[in-house]
């Protein structure tokens, strides 16, 4: 009988998954968030109200069993503004992730595989920039851009991309000195095909794990610049505007905050769990 043979990057990550299932947290973590995005995807479908459907007669509510978060000022459905706000938030934190995510993967593996002045010129230029405030940074760069949705991209893709160069850049010096990258210079591999085929695949598992903490980490940024006026212009509602609205009547309606605050509470939370999670399951040295 013919055997059939297994990719050994197929085990590999069969076997992750295997031991990712076994962290019950990151596992739940990990279908709550599944989730929350198709809520957000299908939100006209799981909300009984428009975003932007006013009723003045029922402003200022708290949670009854037609609004079950209550509603706000304009009397617009918190639960359906919330599940409309996850669409931007979470739209935010990916988008801006992934950005940081091939930024700083092809700016490390390019500065540290050819090394040299290259390298050291790449590596100044993320000094320089680690050394100015990130938030103000952000700040300047809204301003130059009247809080536009791009400039809520750029001002927090600019200041997140550094920390995954940094990352790339040294397992790279680490894979690249390994012998079948040696093989593979002998041969006369060009360098861009060795990392590509070679280097990055090898280190695919830190940086999926770095995406997964920087997910919230620009949703969470994102928010903060929301909260204090800088964040997505109107019509756009994230997350961070409503509990920017809800802070303002903090003491008289507390469910204005209390609900944004706990979906980013809660999102930020299954994230890191999910990180964590992964992190665990990647690392041989946890391999049963």
């Amino acid at each position: 009988m013919t055997k059939i043979a297994t990719s050994p990057a197929a085990s590999l990550w069969g076997d992750v998954w295997k031991r990712f299932k076994k962290n019950k947290t990151a596992y739940t973590s990990l279908i709550f968030l599944i989730l929350l995005g198709l809520m957000a995807i299908f939100a006209p479908q799981v909300t009984p109200f428009s975003y932007e459907e006013q009723d003045i007669s029922r402003q200022l509510l708290g949670p009854n069993h037609i609004n079950w978060m209550g509603t706000d000022s304009l009397g617009r459905d918190l639960y359906s503004r919330i599940i409309y706000g996850a669409r931007m938030s979470l739209a935010v934190g990916v988008i801006v992730a992934f950005i940081a995510f091939v930024i700083g993967t092809l700016y490390g593996a390019l500065g540290g595989y050819v090394g040299g002045r290259l390298d050291h010129l790449f590596m100044r230029i993320c000094d320089i920039l680690d050394t100015f405030p990130s938030l103000l940074l952000m700040i300047l760069i809204l301003t130059f851009t009247r809080r536009s949705l791009f400039g809520i991209f750029f001002a927090l893709s600019i200041v997140g991309w550094v920390r995954e160069a940094r990352l790339v850049r040294g397992q790279v010096l680490q894979v690249k000195e390994m012998t079948y990258i040696e093989a593979a210079r002998a041969v006369g591999t060009r360098g861009w095909v060795i990392v590509l085929r070679h280097v990055l695949p090898n280190i695919l598992g830190p940086l999926i794990v770095t995406l997964t903490f920087q997910i919230p980490q620009a949703m969470l940024a994102e928010a903060f610049l929301s909260f204090i006026g800088l964040g997505l212009p109107p019509p756009f509602s994230s997350w961070g505007t409503l509990a920017s609205e809800g802070w303002r009547a903090l003491r008289s309606y507390p469910h204005l905050i209390i609900f944004p605050g706990s979906a980013i509470f809660v999102t930020m939370l299954a994230f890191n769990f999910l990180g964590d999670g992964l992190r665990d399951a990647i690392d041989p040295h946890l391999k049963d």
